[in-house]
């Protein structure tokens, strides 16, 4: 039976891209299923506003298109575009990393409260509240940087929201994405410049989810 009871007026547009995302992983909603405004719109007990931003997001993610005259589709290949997404996110957080750490822009305090944050997150089971702490590790880490084209770059991802679909998708421990974030933040203190570079991509091709690593290895 189909998971479509009325939500709560607050964040309504994220709350309903996360429902259409559970759908789709899941198969319910298949490749090239047309997305319906208004059968959406009633089937949660809301406007066509919130659906049309859940739909713009999805769409920035590459999890739907919209064909002129035609509406909006479930694409193909799904899965491909996330794993595409995190090998050109590690190359941008290894660069960030490169020129974040010798100069010493590192925000070390912010850093430890993203982690917390994830830590009180995973121990309440709140996804949603891991993933946005994930996002300010890492954008913390790229605003270091000070390299405005970079930001730039990685700010296109859509990395909230890839982040958030990663997650619902994933169910990984959350425990442990709190491990690999106190991990990185520890390497990152170091000083270890060429361990941190490659901790932060072997970060992100974890991810990827590709049958060799970063480093070219079979896993």
């Amino acid at each position: 039976m189909t998971d479509t009871k009325p939500l709560p007026r607050a964040t309504l547009g994220r709350q309903i891209r996360d429902a259409l995302v559970r759908r789709i992983v899941s198969g319910e909603l298949e490749p090239g299923e047309r997305l319906v405004e208004t059968r959406i719109a009633e089937d949660y007990g809301t406007s066509q506003a919130p659906v049309r931003e859940a739909l713009r997001e999805l769409e920035a993610i590459g999890m739907v298109e919209t064909r002129p005259r035609r509406g909006t589709f479930v694409r193909h290949f799904i899965q491909q575009t996330l794993k595409e997404s995190y090998v050109v996110r590690a190359a941008l957080e290894e660069a960030a990393t490169r020129l974040a750490l010798p100069a010493g822009t590192v925000p070390f305090g912010a850093l430890h409260a993203d982690v917390a944050a994830m830590r009180t997150a995973a121990a309440r089971g709140d996804v949603q509240a891991v993933g946005s702490a994930s996002v300010s590790f890492h954008r913390h880490v790229i605003d270091a940087a000070g390299n405005e084209l970079l930001k730039g770059a990685w700010e296109a991802l859509q990395i909230e929201a890839r982040t958030a679909v990663t997650l619902l998708a994933v169910e990984p421990d959350l425990s442990e994405v709190v491990a690999e974030h106190a991990e990185l933040l520890a390497v990152l203190e170091s000083g270890d410049l060429a361990a941190a570079c490659r901790l932060t991509r072997d970060h992100q091709w974890h991810y990827a989810d590709l049958p060799h690593d970063a480093h070219g290895r079979a896993r």
